[in-house]
């Protein structure tokens, strides 16, 4: 038995975005873990997932992949618009600490928040708000950078006013020379910042999805609104909102360079993302899970080797 064999006529029958093959999405997973790294034909020439043995490895590698890519842009003269996440988070001590020991500023970088919890018309908390991605954003990196950080003016966040100019922003600045970095999780539901794997229902052509730029209150998957109680709200789903500003694909596709990481684990073996994971590397593009276009840009995706698996039934 298994939820294939079991979910016609059970609460889950139309739980899951209508566009997924739970079949082909099992298949994704390869019982041995070590071949998660295996290449696929989808994928970039130039895109390579990077396995992390710690937590610490993890947060310490990515960290250093976005400062690296902040001290090349420096080094090259050019601007870099940075799209960025509140979720990893632990990987911005550690890019403080060498643009710090390097001595590069980044007054050169033009950041944009890649989402913020809203309500359904898109309004947000307040920056001062602790629950707030911008308050996590201004405690996390921004504050910490010291004289080296991004210029106030050079900020940007997912708020009704601010959001729907991210693309001409962003258009601008590429069409001056500046490079574009895509910095990332991955969602339960596979979701790049919070564009959502049912959105798909509503575009006839796959054209039309990846020319969307944003979404004002977006309506969130209840796996998402779990997911963050989970990782963000220590388990009170009742402090979740239902519904984000988010970036959409005429944002997160098409970057320059991609840096990813997922490391969705918990304790005692459990996890909420290596299914997720398995889906972004080997599914193939489609609009119904979103982070499989991922793969599919020059970059790296840094991952916990614990979330490869092997993903088997195991009781905690």
């Amino acid at each position: 038995m298994d939820l294939m064999s079991t979910i016609k006529g059970s609460l889950m029958e139309d739980f899951f975005p209508a566009g997924w093959d739970l079949q082909k999405i099992d298949n994704c997973v390869d019982p041995h873990p070590e071949k998660i790294t295996m290449r696929q034909k989808f994928w970039h020439a130039k895109f390579e997932p990077v396995p992390c043995a710690s937590l610490g490895d993890f947060d310490t590698l990515l960290g250093h992949e976005i400062a690296h890519t902040i001290r090349r842009s420096k080094e090259a003269g050019e601007k870099l618009a940075l799209i960025l996440p509140v979720g990893p988070m632990g990987m911005y001590r550690w890019c403080v600490y060498f643009l710090q020991e390097w001595g590069i500023s980044c007054d050169h970088v033009y950041g944009f928040n890649m989402d913020e919890w809203s309500d359904a018309n898109g309004n947000t908390l307040p920056p001062s708000n602790p629950g707030a991605f911008q308050y996590a954003m201004e405690q996390a990196f921004y504050g910490p950078l010291g004289k080296l950080t991004v210029p106030k003016k050079q900020r940007h966040f997912a708020v009704k006013k601010t959001l729907p100019t991210y693309g001409e922003r962003i258009g601008e600045l590429r069409a001056s020379g500046a490079k574009l970095a895509v910095i990332f999780g991955i969602g339960r539901v596979c979701h790049i910042a919070f564009w959502e794997p049912h959105f798909a229902a509503e575009y006839e052509r796959e054209a039309d999805w990846k020319k969307q730029t944003h979404r004002i209150g977006a309506k969130l998957h209840p796996l998402t609104i779990e997911q963050n109680a989970i990782t963000s709200f220590k388990s009170r789903t009742t402090l979740v909102p239902c519904f984000a500003n988010t970036i959409g694909p005429g944002l997160f596709l098409g970057a320059d360079k991609i840096i990813g990481g997922a490391d969705g684990t918990l304790s005692r073996g459990m996890m909420w993302q290596g299914l997720s994971l398995w889906m972004t590397l080997r599914h193939g593009p489609s609009p119904w899970i979103p982070s499989s276009y991922m793969p599919a840009q020059p970059g790296r995706l840094f991952f916990l080797n614990e979330l490869a698996g092997p993903l088997v039934a195991e009781c905690n």
